[in-house]
């Protein structure tokens, strides 16, 4: 028909009054009907993003968060996708929201299309403009030493990126936290992810100058049987490895303190509660400041690497790429100790 078109319209899916039509074929004359389609698709794509955002995050109310919309608005935007494609995607429970079959096979399929349309957007700008959420899994002792002081920098060139640091000293899931990169101190389990070495420091023992002044400086790894030993959280298991001059040492040690947080037993080394081992960037300030002091130095332990990880399974967006590129740039400041 001469000055009309025919356009996929749909009632906004926010409202929840009558049941979403999103493909209903109406003649709408042709400004107006064009306005209306665009308007359609974006309610359709903004559903499918909560939708995405519900299963990682495994709750209505969180996944809204993440895209600032309130809980009832989510619930019935998820009612209103779900009369769409004609099946349930999500089994609630008081406790729970989890996938179905179907909503598991949706999400494997929908996932892979959004992520390729925010890289089509990202570089069609061609600015390198970054935009929407960036979450960034870490350790709590990284994120306050060294990530937080970089942030700034990071933040400036990319103001309309918003950066969420999911901080935690056990390893993050990156999917039900819905963690866009991953920064990882160690060995990498086998995974499909894709990862990306960042930078590496040697792995040093430590203990406070009164501490020292009391028991004495061990002169060799065998020494250390004579002392007391904090338990961090570097995985060395209950051997301590050295090296030197081609000669291979190993030391059982025990420690009347553990501490699953680094922090912790910074802390409490630097309280003189024995020796600890970590790498060298868990505790640069305190030897640079002397409230530790480094011994054993002569003997090498290894070093630590840090990787940026990506989720598996989809594409890694292209502020996760960007913050990687940043670290990878900036790891020269993260100097050895």
């Amino acid at each position: 028909m001469k000055g009309h078109r025919s356009f996929l319209g749909c009632d906004a899916f926010a409202s929840g009054d009558r049941e979403s039509d999103l493909f209903k074929s109406k003649a709408i004359d042709g400004e107006y009907g064009f306005e209306l389609f665009i308007i359609a698709m974006n309610d359709h794509l903004s559903s499918l993003r909560l939708f995405v955002r519900v299963a990682r995050r495994g709750s209505f109310s969180a996944g809204g968060r993440e895209l600032n919309i309130p809980q009832p608005t989510v619930s019935r935007m998820v009612a209103a996708l779900e009369r769409k494609v004609g099946v349930a995607l999500f089994t609630r429970t008081t406790r729970a929201v989890t996938l179905t079959e179907a909503g598991a096979d949706f999400l494997a399929r929908v996932e892979p299309i959004l992520s390729a349309l925010d890289e089509a957007e990202y570089a069609v700008r061609g600015t390198g403009e970054l935009r929407g959420v960036l979450r960034v899994g870490l350790s709590s002792t990284f994120a306050i030493r060294e990530i937080a002081p970089r942030l700034p920098t990071f933040m400036d060139q990319h103001r309309a990126l918003r950066v969420e640091l999911v901080a935690d000293d056990m390893r993050q899931n990156f999917v039900s936290e819905s963690i866009d990169i991953g920064l990882r101190f160690g060995s990498l389990p086998d995974s499909t992810a894709v990862a990306r070495r960042i930078a590496a420091w040697p792995r040093v023992i430590v203990a406070s100058p009164a501490y020292l002044e009391r028991f004495g400086v061990p002169q060799t790894p065998a020494d250390l049987a004579a002392h007391s030993v904090i338990v961090g959280p570097s995985r060395l298991g209950p051997a301590w490895t050295f090296r030197k001059n081609g000669k291979v040492t190993s030391v059982r040690v025990s420690g009347r303190l553990t501490a699953t947080v680094n922090e912790v037993a910074t802390a409490a080394a630097v309280a003189g509660l024995g020796l600890t081992s970590m790498a060298s960037v868990g505790c640069r300030g305190e030897i640079e400041n002397g409230s530790l002091v480094r011994v054993l130095a002569d003997w090498d332990m290894g070093s630590v690497e840090l990787h940026a990880v990506f989720p598996d399974g989809r594409g890694a967006k292209p502020s996760a790429r960007t913050f990687a590129d940043f670290l990878v740039a900036d790891s020269a400041k993260w100097s050895a100790v």
